[in-house]
């Protein structure tokens, strides 16, 4: 357990990096400005990131409250990769999965990270962050949350979830990135979902083949999930893109 961790919320905001390279380029309606902004955020993100080492990212719903079942099993989950394995816990940054994830980060004595968004409505930052890295672009920070992460961890969702899984696992299927272990967290909710890309995509249309479904592992376990990631590549801070 890392016992120095302190609240480090300071990263220049969405609004700071936007007035600034609109004070060094022109207008904000101007292209290279906007490319500027992007390049910014990545940097930032990416930057940060990295310095932190070994990491375990999660992603899922900010709709589900403290009291929800799941709530409770991905903070038990987060908290023994926190404590078992030392490694920081990347999320979101909001509320549900996010927090609960964060939660058991802070509760384990990690670094808690918050990728945050800026949205018109849901997106807040949950009270267990203790670095937050704001973006305004989804790919920009889709982008910094797999960069160097020792794994994936999906779950419960909604559409935001879905784009978030699709893309890790075509990026995966490509050979665009290379090869993270990719976990949906929870039988009842992804049991189903699974059931469909069999019928459908595998058996019915033929658009994935039946090796690819073994690209990622649906369990229930705590214990299965940090067996994958011990035996999976350690990355260390080191990026994953090819």
């Amino acid at each position: 357990m890392n016992t120095d961790i302190k609240n480090d919320v300071r990263h220049l905001t969405v609004d700071e990096i936007r007035k600034c390279c609109i004070e060094i380029e022109g207008e904000p309606e101007d292209e290279k400005t906007k490319l500027i902004i992007i390049e910014e955020e990545f940097r930032q993100g990416i930057d940060t990131i990295k310095e932190l080492g070994p990491s375990a990212t999660f992603y899922g719903s900010a709709r589900l409250k403290e009291d929800h079942p799941d709530f409770i099993k991905v903070t038990s989950l987060a908290r023994r990769i926190g404590k078992e394995l030392n490694y920081a816990i990347l999320s979101g940054g909001g509320g549900g999965m996010m927090e609960a994830a964060n939660k058991g980060a802070k509760e384990a004595g990690v670094e808690s990270v918050g990728l945050t968004i800026k949205l018109p409505k849901e997106q807040h930052t949950n009270p267990y962050v203790t670095k937050e890295i704001p973006f305004h672009f989804f790919f920009a920070r889709q982008v910094s949350m797999s960069y160097t992460t020792e794994v994936c961890i999906f779950c419960t969702g909604g559409f935001g979830t879905f784009y978030e899984l699709f893309e890790m696992l075509t990026l995966q299927q490509t050979g665009k990135i290379g090869k993270i272990p990719v976990i949906l967290y929870g039988t009842e909710y992804w049991g189903p979902i699974n059931d469909l890309i069999k019928k459908l995509l595998v058996e019915k249309y033929n658009t994935v083949n039946e090796k690819e479904l073994e690209l990622y592992t649906i369990t229930d376990s705590e214990d299965e999930v940090i067996e994958i990631i011990k035996k999976s590549k350690m990355r260390n801070g080191e990026d994953s893109l090819i």
